[in-house]
């Protein structure tokens, strides 16, 4: 990771972050904008300042790197990467390999996701050291903070996780320790996240901070924990942290479809509020076109086709593009591109969905086919589909299908997918003619390694 220049420049980093959110995202959360530059030391015994600090790592989530709606994030690069986006722009351009396969430790658009992936971790940590040494906060004002940046940590270590491979826990901001730090294993780094997002649960409230979802709580945790221990393979723990959820039904329910990504859906565990006053997503945006060919990408006709003619979810979440002889299908989750005066579409970061396909496998693994029927077919009914009818040894296909269809172009999900049922070789090899084994993971950026030969060994073949 970068180095810093020194440990001393703390406090100006601080308004950097600070300023990150008041002049890119100043609608994020209602807070007064403060004036002038904040030394670091009084900067956490004020309630606004210290939740515009935190507040400035779900921007530049949002914005720049992993979650955000634009090329750089994972909705993108990784609908690429799989098999659920086609690839139409210039194809010199650093986002090409993504869908090409033909990745170097060199790709700028990787070393921007580590990089900006870190700055975020950085800030998390500038925050839980700031609160550390305060003495002025409200205990709650205290306790909600630190679980925010407890759980932002841990939310972009997981990514990089399965990104990258084995990457370094990072959990302090001095350059002095940051610059030398070594990779640690897979296990080591999903033991790390589980001490974050454990604490961060015992520190938040049961309750939002407002009407609207846009900052963690409990709920926003244990969403993030059951998708971590299925990945884990611990499926008992995967069931506790979605039921959790799922059985909030106070304050959780599913939407139809067509509801679903509306600001008020009530889907919604964790929301990204859009950065201006009547904006909308990003998402929205950059999966727009209206004739063909798409400028960028469309979905591949293979995903288009692998859904039921009559899912909702193809009629609603899906668009045609058509030019009369050929075509296209952008995704349509996010359907408000314009300014709407005011804002009708936030990014939806975790949703209610997902936790109960979360239980349905976890359920499956355990052998308990009638409860993982269950949750499998409250995702189908809801898109108007049937009961599901296969065999319960078929089930599991079942469930990595209605992943598919229901969180296609979403972070990332499918890629992950494809490598934690062992599948990715397999689906990717016959209509990505440059793959290779390699192409599991992202290569760990060369100018990263040149600057800290601790990162090494690079991932097996770049």
């Amino acid at each position: 990771m970068k180095k810093h220049r020194s440990y001393q420049k703390k406090s100006i980093m601080l308004c950097i972050a600070i300023c990150c959110l008041l002049f890119a995202c100043e609608d994020f959360i209602e807070v007064d904008q403060p004036t002038g530059q904040i030394p670091s030391e009084v900067v956490f015994e004020d309630e606004a300042t210290a939740t515009a600090a935190v507040a400035s790592i779900y921007a530049k989530l949002r914005d720049e790197v992993l979650l955000t709606g634009n090329l750089f994030g994972m909705n993108i690069l990784m609908g690429f990467y799989a098999d659920e986006l086609d690839y139409y722009s210039d194809t010199n351009s650093d986002i090409y390999p993504f869908y090409s396969h033909e990745m170097m430790a060199t790709n700028d658009v990787v070393k921007t996701i580590w990089d900006g992936s870190y700055k975020a971790i950085y800030m998390s940590n500038l925050v839980l050291e700031g609160l550390e040494s305060s003495t002025e906060l409200n205990i709650e004002i205290k306790n909600q903070i630190k679980g925010e940046a407890l759980f932002l940590r841990a939310i972009v270590h997981f990514y990089l996780l399965n990104l990258f491979n084995d990457i370094p826990y990072v959990v302090t901001t001095n350059y002095l320790i940051n610059q030398d730090v070594s990779r640690s294993s897979m296990e080591e780094v999903y033991s790390y996240i589980l001490t974050d997002l454990l604490e961060a649960k015992e520190l938040l409230a049961d309750t939002y901070v407002s009407a609207e979802r846009v900052r963690a709580n409990k709920f926003v945790v244990s969403a993030l924990l059951s998708r971590v221990y299925l990945y884990m393979g611990y499926w008992e723990n995967a069931i506790s942290e979605s039921s959790l959820v799922i059985n909030n039904t106070g304050l959780f329910n599913l939407e139809p479809i067509e509801n679903e990504f509306l600001k008020e859906s009530g889907s919604a565990i964790l929301q990204f509020k859009p950065r201006s006053s009547g904006d909308n997503t990003d998402e929205a945006i950059y999966f727009y076109f209206v004739s063909g060919p798409p400028f960028l990408m469309s979905m591949t006709p293979t995903l288009v086709s692998s859904f039921e003619s009559d899912d909702l979810r193809l009629q609603n979440w899906i668009r045609l593009v058509t030019d009369g002889n050929q075509n296209w299908y952008a995704p349509y989750k996010y359907q408000e591109v314009e300014n709407t005066g005011s804002s009708k579409e936030y990014s939806m970061v975790l949703r209610l969905s997902e936790q109960y396909l979360i239980r349905s496998e976890a359920r499956f693994r355990l052998g308990d086919m009638i409860g993982a029927e269950q949750d499998l077919n409250v995702i189908r009914n809801r898109a108007g589909l049937e009961d599901y009818s296969g065999s319960s040894l078929e089930m599991i296909n079942a469930i990595l299908d209605e992943r598919r269809h229901e969180l296609f172009t979403e972070y990332g999900h499918r890629w992950f997918d494809l490598k934690r049922f062992g599948m990715a070789e397999s689906v990717l090899m016959d209509i990505k003619p440059n793959w290779q084994s390699r192409d599991a993971w992202l290569p760990i950026p060369e100018l990263e390694i040149l600057m800290n030969p601790n990162l090494l060994p690079q991932n097996a073949g770049y």
